[in-house]
């Protein structure tokens, strides 16, 4: 798949402005105004049902259920099953096995990121003449500046570089990570509060003439669980004491973004403004998926995704179907959106809105779905890669999906998505043609892959040469600095560059 030229862009505008001109009844408006304004925000491990528009009854969000109502509600928004790999996607409008992203996410500790050669929907939006600001979670890279937001188009930044810290001290592990165009920023508050108040202030400071791109990246509602106790207050009535915390942090999360549309009305932005909302992935439904701060391996996890079966880090729909919608007065029509959509299709599809090129981009695996998300047409995407990795995958073709595990035991799984999205029947076995062609598709496609850097890490780390945890044992002596463990020098591993680090 690749992205939509740029004349076809601009052909499909000038003709949908000019279907919407010639209408003899009045109708939605079919082009959008040229540069819009675009507030791109992202809920970190939310739970597809917990948000009103999806039908949460305990937990409150009437300004994104606003939104919803007033634009398009998306039923088949997908995105990656965990954050670095969603938040790359987003950012190229490239499948993050082309660049070893597809496998879990950055660590605290890693030193790699996303590479620096591929050109970025910021940078892309600068040279289309807009101002560029992230607010909030990066997850991209954060060992090496040159991984920084400001180092990859971002005119503004302010937020974390990791992917969980404390609400409340802003940091993990004794390490603040709070930043301000690169530089350490002290302060007090809750993060998710300090991140609306920025974003308020960036709306407000904006004159209407250049138009901009704010990336709002709220790091809520993602472990730790932690909320001001007036937020938890105002759910009493929820008795599981985790679910009253993540009830009361979406609660904070809405209300900010209810601040943020105010700023825009305010400032009479509003109507030449797209707001999209979306989660990084499913809610957390499996307490290895759910953070290192914090041991969570006997808490009753909070998040629900509905009927839909499982959650982050899985390829089943609960982790990659995720909570979604749009809106823009006057420009996208208030219905429900029925078409598929990935979020690597968010790259090219505000570029064209934007005016703007790909051509200093890698070939773009998403596509255009203005059309799409404005008027509920049909989706040009008939696939998605939802993941290739070299120990699972998983391909959605049309209305089947086909998740493969070739580990041992391994395991084929095949499901008709519109007729079963909850995942209750596999059909493999009663398919094995479709499944030979979606499998061949997935192995076609994963001799494109780059290597995982997060399993390069992985395999670094655990084969570094260490102190035995030896029962019994007393101290050991001292060895020589370049000791090995045999004559062909393996062993030497914490004496050689990080390997994770390689090609960066």
């Amino acid at each position: 798949m690749r992205s939509l030229s740029r004349n076809k862009g601009l052909a499909i505008a000038t003709a949908a402005a000019a279907a919407f001109v010639g209408a003899a009844a009045p109708a939605i408006a079919q082009s959008a105004p040229m540069k819009p304004n675009v507030v791109h925000i992202v809920a970190d491990d939310l739970g597809w049902k917990d948000v009103g528009f999806n039908g949460a009854t305990d937990i409150k969000t009437p300004n994104l259920d606003k939104l919803a109502a007033e634009g398009a509600k998306f039923t088949q928004f997908y995105a990656q099953p965990m954050s670095t790999p969603t938040r790359a996607a987003l950012m190229t409008g490239r499948y993050p096995f082309r660049y070893g992203l597809q496998t879990a996410v950055i660590p605290g500790p890693a030193t790699y990121g996303l590479n620096t050669d591929e050109y970025l929907l910021p940078q892309v939006l600068k040279d289309a003449g807009y101002k560029t600001a992230i607010i909030g979670k990066w997850h991209l890279g954060h060992a090496d500046k040159k991984f920084w937001p400001k180092q990859r188009g971002f005119d503004y930044q302010y937020g974390a570089m990791i992917g969980e810290l404390d609400y409340f001290t802003h940091s993990d592990a004794g390490v603040r990570d709070w930043f301000r165009d690169n530089e350490v920023v002290k302060e007090k508050g809750y993060t998710t509060q300090l991140i609306g108040d920025d974003a308020v202030k960036y709306v407000e400071a904006q004159d209407g003439k250049t138009p901009f791109y704010l990336y709002l990246t709220f790091n809520a509602p993602h472990t730790p669980y932690q909320v001001p106790e007036s937020y938890k207050a105002k759910y009493a009535d929820i008795k599981e004491p985790t679910r009253r915390t993540y009830a009361g942090m979406v609660d904070c999360l809405d209300e900010n973004i209810g601040r943020v549309v105010q700023a825009l009305d305010k400032k009479g932005l509003r109507k030449n403004t797209l707001i999209l909302f979306h989660s990084d992935n499913g809610g957390v439904r499996n307490a290895m998926f759910a953070g290192q701060m914090t041991d969570l391996s006997k808490t009753v996890l909070p998040c629900d995704n509905g009927p839909y079966r499982d959650g982050k880090g899985t390829y089943f729909e609960g982790g990659v179907r995720v909570a979604a919608l749009a809106n823009w007065p006057g420009q996208i029509k208030p219905q429900e959106v029925t078409g598929l959509i990935h979020v690597t299709d968010i790259m090219p599809t505000i570029t064209a809105l934007a005016g703007g090129s790909t051509t200093k981009c890698k070939p773009i695996d998403g596509m255009n779905v203005w059309n799409v998300i404005a008027e509920n047409k049909p989706s040009p995407r008939k696939e998605i890669l939802l993941g290739v990795e070299s120990f699972r995958a998983a391909i959605r073709d049309g209305d089947f999906k086909l998740i493969v595990r070739p580990l041992l035991p391994s395991s084929v799984d095949l499901y008709n998505i519109v007729e079963d999205p909850y995942e209750k029947k596999n059909i493999a076995d009663a398919h094995p043609e479709k499944v030979a062609a979606m499998r061949a598709r997935i192995e076609a496609v994963a001799k494109e892959a780059a290597p995982a850097f997060f399993l390069k890490y992985v395999g670094s780390a655990a084969t570094a040469h260490g102190t035995p945890n030896l029962a019994g044992s007393g101290p050991a002596p001292a060895q020589h600095p370049n000791h090995s463990v045999t004559d062909e020098g393996f062993g030497d591993f914490e004496t050689k560059p990080d390997p994770a680090s390689a090609g960066h």
